[in-house]
């Protein structure tokens, strides 16, 4: 009885959500801030949902944070040129790409102890955790090339050449992953236990694709474009659905699938959009984030928004001369975005 009284909670908290955002009434603003410090910029967040944990690429480090309560538990460290991260719970291991040490890191989740480097092709940037396979997908940015890992013992398992400029991928959970193609505006469908692409589509009017989710029950995609859209794609087809207006320079994108809430990481905005029908999109909010903050993550048992950057000052400049912007030294924070 309490399991049914509980999943009535849930359904009824997610109509509620819902509810109110499509009555414009979707209100993220700051919250707090998680001081972190250093210097170093930022890339790709993710959360370990079971875990309760926060990853945070930071250049040649990730930093942990415990999102129960919003402080810095650690750091990873001896990386260079951190991109993407990815976690395997129920495997208790997460994975970094080091983009130019062209190798991904496999660590435990528990302990964030280091377990094993492995050599990838390339420069790898994104990545995602197949479930139904037990593999990672790492993605090289600069050529095209996919390295595919066993994410029980980290060694290869193959590898895919899709060519262009990968970003960032996605996955169903049952078999199939996603990935854009940014320099040619091409979504590429891969079969994650035959390694082979299934299919690729042009995407246009996006043109530039970066972030990327699902909605996994309609088998939707979304994908945030550089040239100020959010596409809308049916997963199976390929077909452009319809396009909304975000901001530019997208690096993120993020769906919470009880909030119906899509989140688009712009630099200097971030855009939320509303999924009010499978076939049908409204923007609900932009806000403006600390710093230059271009990507985030979702918890989706709080539903706030993580987002990370330091913050920017402009130093003095002699008349006629564009003041030179640098970042505050040691200033570097998770900011936390909830209604």
């Amino acid at each position: 009885m309490r399991l049914r009284i509980g999943m009535v909670a849930a359904m009824l908290a997610g109509a509620a959500w819902a509810g109110a955002a499509a009555q414009g009434t979707v209100n993220y603003h700051l919250l707090k801030q998680i001081p972190i410090g250093r210097e170093g910029g930022q890339d790709y967040l993710n959360i370990d949902q079971e875990g309760r944990r926060l990853y945070v690429s930071h250049g040649t480090t990730v930093e942990v944070v415990d999102i129960d309560k919003d402080v810095w538990v650690g750091t990873i460290s001896g990386l260079n040129g951190v991109h993407g991260i990815a976690v395997a719970p129920k495997l208790r291991h997460g994975f970094i790409t080091s983009g130019k040490s062209s190798t991904v890191r496999m660590f435990d989740l528990k302990t964030l102890a280091t377990l094993v480097d492995t050599p990838a092709k390339g420069t790898p940037d994104g990545l995602v955790f197949e479930p139904m396979t037990e593999r990672i997908f790492a993605f090289d940015h600069r050529g095209g090339s996919v390295t595919v890992i066993d994410a029980k013992t980290g060694e290869p398992a193959g590898a895919i050449e899709i060519g262009g400029m990968p970003e960032f991928p996605t996955t169903d959970g049952k078999g199939t992953v996603w990935v854009n193609q940014e320099d040619k505006s091409t979504l590429f469908k891969i079969n994650a236990k035959t390694l082979k692409v299934v299919n690729s589509w042009p995407i246009a009017p996006c043109e530039g694709p970066t972030g990327e989710d699902m909605d996994r029950e309609h088998r939707l995609l979304f994908i945030g474009c550089g040239n100020e859209k959010m596409a809308v794609v049916n997963a199976d087809t390929g077909a452009v659905i319809t396009t909304l207006p975000i901001g530019t320079h997208t690096d993120a994108t993020w769906f919470d699938p009880q909030t119906k809430l899509i989140f688009n990481a712009n630099r200097g905005s971030t855009t939320v959009i509303h999924q009010d029908a499978a076939d049908k999109y409204s923007v609900a909010q932009t806000w403006v984030p600390l710093g230059h903050a271009n990507s985030l993550a979702i918890d989706f048992k709080t539903h706030r928004v993580f987002q990370a950057s330091s913050l920017y000052e402009a130093a003095p400049a002699a008349a006629g001369e564009t003041p030179k912007v640098s970042a505050v030294p040691g200033s570097f924070a998770v900011g936390v975005y909830g209604q």
